[in-house]
């Protein structure tokens, strides 16, 4: 199967899985909100330790699935983009110093390779911190402890089979955790898919990283292989064509 295959079929598979997602998020958000409201209405007047602890229980799953659903939403249905000129080289130093103390506490060693000047693209920022932190975050998920985290920012080519951006950037996170397995691998950018018993972590931060680098007209590459570890590789173009 070829890469340009491989990576249309992904991309229909999450797009039908967004409009599904739009659509249940409206149907499940209103019967939710009525249920937290009625137990709130009812926990006013209830004295009874109990039955006010179980009103409470019934009132704090309702928010927790409204903020599951408002994930899901973010998903499918992202805030335009706020595009313009990022500075890479910062950004991705910001987001090394966010996620640092997490890195000292497991004992991983964090790795930032930059290039000597400078590199801009058009973009997002905040949404690409947030995809670039998501790939880091399921790196450490990876490790557990006592590892590596390599954050790399080179530029691209266009490769023969054009499955890159020309002219391209790639922001390269690679770690020394567990391998994916093959079905860990399918299901990567699938919301509230877990391959926690696999050592890694995916949950809804792949998805959104998913959507954010798609909407900056880029892909994402993944190598994994055992004793090779992982790497994600989001590529992006310097500047998106409307």
């Amino acid at each position: 199967m070829s890469v340009k295959f491989e990576a249309r079929l992904e991309r229909e598979k999450l797009d039908a899985m967004k409009e599904l997602a739009y659509g249940a998020s409206h149907e499940i958000n209103n019967p939710l909100a009525n249920i937290s409201a009625r137990a709130q209405d009812l926990l006013r007047d209830e004295e009874h330790p109990e039955r006010r602890r179980a009103l409470e229980a019934i009132r704090q799953q309702a928010v927790r699935a409204h903020e599951m659903i408002s994930d899901l939403m973010l998903f499918a249905r992202p805030p335009a983009l706020d595009l313009q000129t990022v500075d890479l080289s910062a950004l991705l130093n910001e987001i090394s110093e966010s996620v640092s103390a997490e890195c000292e506490r497991r004992k991983v060693r964090l790795l930032l390779q930059l290039p000597d000047t400078a590199v801009f693209v058009t973009g997002d920022a905040q949404q690409l911190s947030v995809a670039v932190t998501a790939v880091c975050r399921n790196a450490l998920e990876a490790i557990g402890t006592s590892g590596t985290i390599e954050i790399l920012l080179r530029e691209l080519t266009q490769p023969p089979n054009g499955a890159q951006p020309p002219n391209g950037i790639a922001i390269e996170v690679t770690d020394t955790g567990a391998a994916m397995t093959a079905e860990v691998r399918r299901h990567l950018f699938d919301p509230f898919f877990s391959g926690r018993e696999a050592g890694r972590g995916l949950g809804f931060g792949m998805s959104k990283c998913w959507r954010i680098v798609t909407d900056h007209g880029g892909t994402i590459v993944v190598h994994s292989e055992p004793e090779e570890g992982t790497t994600i590789s989001l590529q992006l173009p310097v500047e998106i064509k409307g």
